[in-house]
């Protein structure tokens, strides 16, 4: 009987092992009827529902839904078994967050979804820029959109003449740089900024004010310099003026 015993406890041990992996490994999730991670594509505004649901489960299971790294806060009626969100409204900061629902008891069971926001062109930038002549000019314009656009700069509301030698074009995904050279008074106007997508268009206009060249000792300290060095050869004259007059 001992010897029964003993054999019986390991094995009905591990026949529980391989009931509850069995159990665990039907387990899945979905999410907006995807059992895998998937990409979703969305405009600006109208809200984004997502809905998770267990799949497979002889048990009541409590979900947990992630903004990125960060867990999303549910009420109690919306964790067991499915589970709901809403992103409202929808904006430029939502673009390319991932979104996940996790099982509680098994965070390994899980499904993602990325967001993919798009927008046309938003343009920002220091519209005004007074420089000295004879330096550098950079003109900076911040561009958000999705999909990526394409800039093109005007001057005056004319194509913009690339010169090799004094323009430079720099660009990013978000950054559009005109450099100018060496400004000159004729560099003066407003320079446009130009984003197409299939979206849209963004325009942005920044006003470059090219100042005189300063000179390398300043004016106002030559006279300034001038004074005090009259002023004191002055009050020093009259400092010894006894001695002047008595060799005088």
């Amino acid at each position: 009987m001992v010897q029964r015993r003993s054999l019986a406890a390991p094995y009905g041990a591990v026949f529980a092992i391989s009931f509850l992996a069995c159990v665990a490994t039907g387990l899945e999730l979905s999410v907006n009827n995807q059992a895998a991670d998937f990409t979703l594509s969305a405009e600006l505004g109208p809200a984004i529902s997502l809905s998770c649901l267990v799949h497979n489960s002889s048990q009541a299971e409590e979900l947990l839904w992630y903004r990125g790294d960060g867990q999303v806060g549910l009420n109690e009626g919306n964790k067991v078994n499915v589970s709901n969100i809403c992103i409202s409204p929808v904006n430029e900061s939502d673009n390319g967050v991932t979104f996940t629902c996790r099982l509680a008891r098994d965070k390994s069971v899980q499904v993602s979804v990325i967001l993919d926001i798009q927008f046309p062109p938003q343009l920002s930038g220091e519209e005004t820029l007074h420089v000295e002549e004879e330096k550098d000019a950079t003109l900076t314009c911040n561009s958000k959109s999705n999909p990526q656009g394409r800039s093109t700069w005007y001057k005056d509301n004319q194509n913009l003449t690339l010169q090799q030698s004094r323009h430079e074009l720099y660009q990013t995904s978000e950054i559009f740089q005109l450099s100018i050279r060496k400004v000159q008074k004729s560099d003066n106007g407003t320079y446009t900024c130009v984003v197409d997508s299939p979206l849209g268009k963004g325009t942005r206009d920044f006003h470059l004010i090219v100042e005189d060249k300063k000179p390398v000792f300043p004016t106002e300290a030559v006279i300034a310099a001038a004074v005090v060095v009259t002023l004191t050869i002055f009050f020093g004259i009259a400092a010894r003026k006894d001695k002047f007059f008595k060799v005088w």
